[in-house]
């Protein structure tokens, strides 16, 4: 695909996705204007029981079974390389939101990690004082004031809204290892990146999902809650001491602390990353 058409693909998602978002939200009083912002309840509540099902059969097995496989230091540094592989993605974000600081550590993370971390292997700039953060499109446009939309969960994939689907897909685009897969027709490389990314951060966040549910008055509504804390902590730069409850979007996320939660108080972070 050339990069003339990838960027009208982009532009075009773009103009849908920020159209969409604007219009759900309604004018005051309305159903898509309430706090939560969740016009399709019911159908959401649908797509977010079938997720439950292929999570309990399909994601948690296997989460378990990676673990029982595979020892916790091999685990590790597929964590840190999948990290050191979104680089790129994480570097053109803070750049176009004008993090300089945020850009600066990220580049030294990938210079660190690829080179004295045998190509990512190892998260060797964590431990000199260089540590992680996230960051993606979706968090791009929300920095610039664009509005999230309806929230949406998505078959299989989880919480989402509009503004998030168009950055997820900018930023496949964005990120060289998939535009190499896609050049040299390896596009399986691609979904064994997402599948194995998705596998270990459903592997970090087993028992705080677990405990969540259990403790959880209305588990559907306690995860949009913590979907929707989370990105917001994202788009102001706050360490989001959240586990993520979509973990087959990506490894942009650390495990959180074995913690409870519950529908009536979920934990905010105020501890803002390094500028």
């Amino acid at each position: 695909m050339s990069l003339r058409r990838s960027h009208l693909i982009v532009s075009g998602l773009l103009a849908v996705g920020l159209t969409v978002s604007g219009c759900a939200s309604g004018p005051a009083g309305t159903a898509a204007s309430d706090s939560f912002n969740d016009p399709l309840e019911d159908t959401n509540r649908s797509i977010f029981a079938f997720n439950q099902i292929v999570d309990e059969n399909v994601l948690v097995p296997a989460a378990k079974a990676y673990r029982t496989a595979i020892p916790a230091p091999m685990r590790e540094s597929m964590h840190d390389f999948m990290q050191n592989l979104n680089g790129p993605v994480i570097f053109a974000n803070d750049v176009v939101q004008g993090q300089a600081g945020l850009a600066a550590n990220t580049l030294g993370r990938l210079a660190i990690n690829t080179t004295v971390g045998v190509g990512g292997m190892f998260d060797v700039a964590t431990r000199v004082g260089i540590p992680h953060h996230s960051n993606d499109f979706g968090i791009t446009l929300g920095t610039w004031g664009f509005d999230e939309g309806p929230y949406l969960v998505a078959p299989v994939l989880g919480p989402t809204n509009p503004r998030d689907i168009v950055g997820q897909v900018a930023d496949g685009f964005a990120d060289p290892g998939d535009q190499i897969a896609s050049a040299y027709h390896r596009m399986w490389a691609s979904v064994a990146r997402a599948v194995v990314s998705g596998i270990d951060v459903r592997s970090r966040n087993i028992e705080n999902l677990e405990d969540i549910q259990r403790t959880s008055l209305d588990y559907y509504a306690t995860i949009r809650s913590l979907y929707r804390q989370r990105r917001a902590a994202q788009i102001r730069h706050e360490e989001e001491n959240l586990p993520n409850p979509t973990p087959v979007q990506g490894s942009n996320a650390r495990p959180a602390p074995s913690i409870s939660y519950s529908i009536a108080r979920l934990p905010q972070s105020q501890q803002s990353w390094p500028k």
